[in-house]
């Protein structure tokens, strides 16, 4: 049996400061792995909008302003 942990932090309704915040977080997170010694792990995470019907990752936008729906990974 494999157990996966999900965490959903809400944030500001801003993007861009949700952007930022989600950056930090992200570099906390991957910071804390290194400095602990795990390896071999995965993390996959998306910026999502609670109004937003599909699973769009905000953190990944394009060139037209179109948000992605790939999630971004953490490889350790």
């Amino acid at each position: 049996m494999n157990y996966r942990l999900h965490i959903d932090v809400p944030l500001v309704a801003d993007m861009n400061e949700s952007v930022a915040m989600s950056k930090q977080l992200i570099e906390i997170i991957k910071n804390s792995l290194v400095d602990n010694n795990i390896e071999n792990i995965k993390i996959n995470y998306r910026l999502g909008n609670d109004e937003d019907r599909q699973k769009s990752n905000y953190l990944n936008i394009n060139e037209n302003g179109h948000a992605s729906n790939k999630k971004s990974i953490i490889e350790l």
